[in-house]
């Protein structure tokens, strides 16, 4: 198996609409995939329609997407995404809403007087922008807000007049709560249960204002376009109105619907006003038709309302595909059934009922995915021609996760042609290509080792499991040993990751690094001491970054970051931490450009090397040692023996010295390095134990002994301990 460049993206991959449930991915992946690809037409498919970003940058790219959406909320999200309606429509949209009566006032004066609340500091009545639960409660314990007339702002306990709204409101509930599930089924439908049981997960206060919101919905007679926007905004406050905000913000991304211990309620009625700019923003305007209408040959999107097995045939017979492309989808159970509730909500019974499967199902674990996943991977191999490219994006990767996806599309029949893997945080890059089903080979678990092995061996430090486990995948894969025929794929995988705990249990060639018992947990490393001459990970992507700078005065971070990208393929793409620990430590920034620092030179750097040997030299006169140099090793002499010898580096290469050190050893690097060399440290605990035994001086602290008028040997034993590598760390991220 080759491996293939890990493909770098830019800007923040978690903002926009629905971000917490949506793949986060970054921008830019998926165009530069197609741009290096020779298709022979631009006719793509997405068969699991999880990401609308990433279907729309492959049709602004001049592509055309066919999509299979089950879901009719990332279908709308899709088509909202690639046809927004103005800004102007959705202020609009909110304006003619908000006008709407409620008695005898506006409704947008009403759904405001929800969320009033007395600024603690001047007394005067404004609005809370969030109120503060704890689950179970019958009653908010606190509120934000900032004060428009004395500025105060902050977190503030409810007071009894908070209580008093929040009680009276949910004195309704119950009328509110039954209208809602009535929306998504039918009072004798036996999945009534299931609707109810979802919207628990909402309180009393954002319930009724979404009741009433939907309510004047209906009776408002808006053209086709205001609609679609006035949806998207309700879409909004759907996701901002239930319990799943956890406060602080400890769960990011839920999966499970599950209200957290704390949650927070935001105003809806503020939601709506954020949402006119975040749905209006969302980009240049990309053709979106309903299958089986076409779109232009420039590029666009086709959007087919249903599963994919639905569709093969036709699709075989109609459409040219040349490449997959897809987010492959990971269980998320919260999202799904919120999805058909909200479906409910904003469209009625009839577009849940493709969907009301969601609603019945609570537990999604990874065997239930990957016989999902199968499904689609087997129903895609028979409407591709052999050899056709899949490339798959796979966010929040994690050992049963990728498992999961590598034995389904090797059981359906696709050859697994690279993986490539960053870190734990980053989408994972997959290519497979169709072809004809294996015939399947038992577990080698001895393959699996020594595929480890030689990953460890390549990698020179400690990995996490994620990427061990997965170059045991890849040697699974390669033997076609991941699903027998007659396994269901929950044995499938179980089986594998026993595998894969024997292949490391029961074998002395590992060390793990961790304080937990599980195989999961932690770093895994090779027991024994690296061999002389090799290095590690960490070590030579610095040399190829500051190769990089050195030939190129003026380059932007995605510059250096496909530059060692190319050079560090598959499972050993550098992380973005380790590439802005060496940018930090050799360059400066000027906007969005990094510089070679003077100092950092080569030439400089030459002229400074000679410099420390010369203050060795003169330290060591002082001390009554002679001086011996052999290369980057200075020694100091007594009787003709070293009692000192100092590894001098202008860099942060600590493995590279290692390799000659003894106890007598100092290792002197620049100042500008110590900060990258305890990033490296961090990052490697093996690496941290053997350094223990020595000490690192930084040049500085060399010039500053120079200078003392007095020094003794003990007194330049007690300096060279006093300033630690630790205290040059800078905030960095930190893998």
């Amino acid at each position: 198996m080759e491996s293939q460049p890990y493909i770098p993206g830019f800007k923040p991959a978690d903002s926009g609409p629905l971000s917490r449930f949506l793949p986060a991915l970054e921008d830019g992946v998926i165009s530069a995939w197609l741009s290096h690809q020779t298709l022979t037409s631009n006719w793509l498919l997405d068969p699991f329609g999880f990401s609308p970003k990433l279907v729309l940058e492959a049709a602004r790219s001049g592509y055309r997407v066919l999509v299979t959406a089950n879901n009719p909320i990332t279908r709308f999200l899709l088509e909202i995404f690639a046809n927004p309606p103005p800004q102007t429509e959705f202020t609009a949209a909110l304006a003619d809403l908000g006008a709407v009566k409620k008695g005898d006032e506006r409704l947008e004066v009403h759904l405001r007087s929800l969320y009033t609340t007395t600024c603690e500091n001047c007394e005067k009545q404004i609005p809370a922008s969030a109120f503060l639960w704890r689950k179970g409660a019958d009653v908010p314990y606190a509120k934000i807000y900032e004060c428009p007339h004395c500025k105060d702002s902050g977190e503030r306990i409810t007071t009894e007049e908070d209580k008093e709204r929040a009680k009276k409101i949910a004195a309704t509930d119950a009328l509110h709560r039954t209208r809602l599930f009535e929306r998504v089924v039918s009072l004798k439908d036996e999945d009534r249960v299931y609707a109810e049981e979802a919207i628990e997960h909402y309180a009393p206060r954002p319930l009724y204002a979404l009741s009433t919101i939907l309510n004047r919905l209906d009776g408002l007679n808006l053209s086709p376009i205001r609609r679609r926007a006035m949806t998207a905004l309700v879409l909004l406050a759907c996701d901002a109105g239930n319990s799943l905000w956890a406060h602080p913000a400890e769960r990011p991304r839920p999966k499970s619907l599950s209200t957290p211990n704390q949650f927070r309620e935001d105003n809806l009625w503020t939601v709506l006003e954020r949402g006119v700019a975040m749905f209006a923003e969302s980009g240049s305007t990309v053709p979106v038709e309903a299958w089986p209408r076409k779109v232009p040959e420039t590029g666009g999107i086709c959007i087919y309302e249903g599963r994919l097995k639905d569709l093969a045939h036709e699709v075989k017979r109609e459409i040219p595909i040349s490449a997959v492309i897809g987010s492959i989808p990971r269980p998320n159970q919260a999202f799904w059934t919120l999805s058909a509730l909200w479906a409910g909500w904003l469209w009625g019974k009839d577009a849940v009922e493709p969907y009301k499967v969601a609603l019945r199902r609570r537990r999604y674990d990874w065997a239930w995915n990957a016989t999902a996943t199968y499904a689609m991977f087997d129903h895609l191999n028979e409407l591709l021609a052999d050899g056709l490219p899949v490339f798959g994006v796979m966010t929040e990767p994690e050992a049963p996760f990728i498992t999961s996806a590598l034995t389904a599309a090797q059981a359906a029949g696709f050859t697994l042609e690279s993986i490539a893997l960053r870190t734990q945080h980053d989408p994972a890059q997959i290519i497979w290509k169709s072809r004809q089903k294996p015939k399947p080979s038992p577990i080698n678990i001895e393959k699996i080792r020594k595929a480890m092995r030689e990953f460890l061996s390549a990698r020179g430090e400690p990995a996490g499991y994620l990427h061990l486990h997965t170059a045991g995948l890849i040697a699974l894969v390669e033997s076609n040993a991941l699903k027998q025929t007659e396994d269901e794929f929950d044995l499938a995988m179980r089986k594998t990751q026993t595998a894969m705990e024997q292949a490391l249990r029961e074998s002395d060639e590992f060390e793990h690094f961790s304080t937990g018992e599980g195989v999961d947990t932690g770093m895994w490393g090779l027991s024994a001491s690296p061999v002389k001459g090799s290095e590690s990970l960490s070590d030579k992507v610095e040399v190829a970054i500051v190769t990089y700078l050195q030939k190129n005065p003026t380059v932007i971070f995605l510059e250096v970051e496909e530059e060692v990208n190319q050079k560090f393929t598959g499972l050993m793409t550098p992380s973005k931490g380790l590439i802005y620990a060496v940018l930090n430590s050799y360059a400066e920034k000027d906007g969005g450009s990094w510089s070679l620092r003077k100092e950092d030179v080569a030439s400089a750097r030459r002229e400074e090397l000679k410099t420390i040997f010369a203050l060795l030299d003169d330290i060591g006169t002082r001390l009554d040692y002679k001086s011996a140099k052999d290369e980057k090793i200075y020694s100091w002499l007594e009787n003709g023996k070293p009692v000192r010898k100092f590894y001098i580096l202008a860099s942060a290469l600590v493995h590279r010295a290692l390799e000659y050190a003894d106890e007598q050893t100092v290792i002197v690097i620049p100042g500008g390095r110590a900060a990258l060399a305890a990033y490296k440290q961090e990052r490697d605990p093996s690496l941290r134990e053997r350094l223990k035994k020595y000490h690192i001086v930084k040049y500085r602290l060399l010039r500053s002994i120079a200078t003392l008028p007095i020094l003794t040997r003990e007194t330049f034993n007690e300096q060279i301990a006093s300033d630690p590598v630790e205290k040059s760390t800078r905030q960095m991220m930190m893998f």
